[in-house]
C-alpha cells in the first residue's frame, strides 16, 4: 500500500534539511550533551555510559527531527542545544582546571 501523497514532502530542500538534522544534528546534540556531563562529573564513567545512552539519545533525536514540521526549525533547535552544551563544556573545563 503506497503512502498518501499529501503526507510526503515534494520539495528537495525541506526533506534534505530533515534528513541532515536527524543524522548530523542529532549526533552533535547527543555528543555535546554527554561531553558536557563528562566535563562536570566523573569523566570515565560518563564516557562509558555514553556508549549506550548516546546511541539511544541519538535515535530519539532522529525520530523527533522527522516528526517536526520544519527541518530548518529543528536544525535551529539542534544548533542552539549544541551551543548551550558547548558552553557547559567550556565552563566545566575552566572550572575544573582552576580548582
Amino acid at each position: 500500500m503506497p503512502a498518501n501523497p499529501k503526507y510526503l514532502t515534494p520539495a528537495f530542500w525541506p526533506r534534505f534539511a530533515k534528513i541532515t538534522a536527524a543524522i548530523l544534528g542529532g549526533y552533535f546534540v547527543s555528543v555535546t550533551f554527554h561531553l558536557a556531563l563528562a566535563s562536570w562529573f566523573n569523566r570515565p564513567e560518563v564516557l562509558m555510559t555514553m556508549a549506550f545512552s548516546g546511541f539511544i539519545l541519538w535515535v530519539i533525536l532522529m525520530v523527533m527531527a522527522f516528526l517536526a514540521k520544519s527541518g530548518w526549525k529543528i536544525w535551529g533547535i539542534y544548533i542552539l542545544l549544541s551551543l548551550v552544551f558547548s558552553l557547559l563544556i567550556y565552563f566545566g573545563q575552566t572550572y575544573n582546571t582552576a580548582a
